[in-house]
């Protein structure tokens, strides 16, 4: 993999940011430790492939949930998760008033299943505006990324350590 052109590496590492699930919690250490990256440039690409798709999610999927709402087996799905995601916020207007901070807050923790992809999702399912959902959404994807950034530099140096005591 080292003797790809530098900018594959930044395209192949931003591709793999924009991978529901994977985001950035994958790109980093994959830019890091496969393409050998520096740890800004694999943060810089994996941040970018992760808040492509943001806009589009927020500003584009509900469309793609009307038309798909039309069969049986999808208006199921779509209706329990609308249902799930704004029985509470819906029923509390303090709630209401966080709905920014705890989008922030999901996509902030790198863990399976929470990210910009699903807090895309989220923000939809809550009918915010993009103006008010991307934001924190972008502001939670850096502090995810500083975070697995931080976790990968531990790792790398662990790594060093054990490959230069034998």
């Amino acid at each position: 993999m080292s003797t790809l052109p530098i900018f594959v590496k930044y395209l192949i590492t931003t591709f793999i940011g924009m991978i529901p699930i994977v985001e950035l919690r994958g790109a980093i250490p994959i830019g890091v430790f496969t393409f050998h990256l520096n740890y800004l440039e694999s943060f810089i690409c994996s941040f970018i492939g992760n808040i492509i798709p943001v806009y589009f999610i927020v500003k584009f999927i509900r469309p793609l949930f009307d038309f798909f709402g039309r069969w049986k087996p999808f208006k199921i799905v779509i209706d329990w998760a609308s249902e799930k995601a704004t029985k509470n916020i819906e029923n509390n207007p303090r709630l209401q008033n966080f709905a920014a901070l705890g989008l922030f807050l999901f996509v902030a923790v790198p863990l399976p299943g929470t990210g910009a992809w699903v807090g895309s999702l989220i923000a939809n399912f809550l009918d915010l505006p993009p103006k008010k959902a991307i934001p924190p959404i972008i502001a939670g994807v850096i502090v995810a990324g500083i975070i697995i950034l931080t976790l990968t530099a531990v790792a790398n140096g662990g790594i060093q350590y054990l490959l230069q005591r034998n």
